[in-house]
């Protein structure tokens, strides 16, 4: 995980629509950016829900919503349409950012030792400066105490 006060790294990744976007782009505003293991699992599902339900209060506070895990542009697209998602989606099947951001870690599943992505959210000042950072994240919980953390 990195460090709160140092600098989140820029990147260039597509969105759900194949559109590009930068961390850069986002200057000016402050950016929830969370990790996410798998498009359409239970508790990637809960926490997606949770942030389009209070997306307008994210925009209100001045605040943008990104969510990236390692899916598709299509897987993507499916799970915004089927949930009908109001923020951005953004993939990472290289694991370029999902690495530069110190969330790909050996996982425990069952007695079993995997590589993934553990769920993990950072928020972002308008300047690019991280100003939160969380690996124990509660999927259903954490859209609500990421309002909380915006003043």
């Amino acid at each position: 995980m990195l460090e709160v006060g140092t600098k989140a790294p820029d990147f260039e990744l597509p969105d759900q629509d194949g559109n590009m976007h930068k961390l850069s782009d986002y200057a000016g505003k402050k950016v929830i950016l969370y990790f996410y293991p798998k498009d359409s699992t239970p508790g990637c599902t809960k926490q997606a829900c949770g942030f389009s339900e209070r997306y307008p209060q994210f925009l209100e506070k001045g605040a943008v919503v990104l969510g990236v895990s390692k899916d598709s542009v299509a897987s993507h697209k499916k799970f915004q349409e089927k949930n009908g998602l109001a923020f951005t989606l953004l993939s990472d099947p290289e694991r370029q950012v999902i690495e530069a951001y110190d969330v790909w870690k050996e996982k425990k599943n069952y007695g079993k030792v995997s590589m993934g992505v553990v769920r993990t959210t950072y928020l972002i000042d308008e300047n690019g400066i991280i100003l939160k950072a969380n690996d124990k994240v509660k999927a259903a919980e954490d859209p609500e105490n990421m309002l909380g953390e915006l003043s």
